[in-house]
């Protein structure tokens, strides 16, 4: 078992939905083989460096299901904000999301503990 701590930063740059973190999967066609991964998202910190105020939506997405972490999560002009209260943990292929209202506003940092 190996634990890995990793910082994922994502400038928002659409108003698209912008992958922030992608849970790797078990890959045994790869040298050395992808291992199971279990992610313990322990930070998600948005920031907005802009000198109007926004708002971001954060999803987690697995399969073709579509879960939301924060709906439209006020972040004030020239501020950064910390969205989790606790770890989230994350499984296999699980997908973390990021939508900004306005682009070229908001950037992101995921602070994740990678355990395989």
């Amino acid at each position: 078992m190996a634990d890995t701590f990793l910082l994922k930063p994502v400038d928002l740059t659409t108003t698209d939905a912008t992958t922030i973190y992608t849970v790797p999967t078990t890959d045994d066609t790869t040298v050395p083989a992808t291992e199971s991964t279990t992610a313990i998202i322990k930070s998600i910190r948005v920031a907005n460096d802009s000198g109007s105020d926004d708002t971001v939506t954060l999803t987690v997405t697995r399969g073709s299901a579509v879960f939301a972490v924060e709906t439209v999560k006020a972040v004030a002009a020239n501020i950064a904000i910390e969205v989790l209260t606790v770890p989230l943990v994350a499984n296999e292929g699980d997908i973390i999301k990021a939508t900004a209202a306005t682009a070229n506003r908001l950037h992101v940092l995921l602070s994740v503990l990678e355990i395989t």
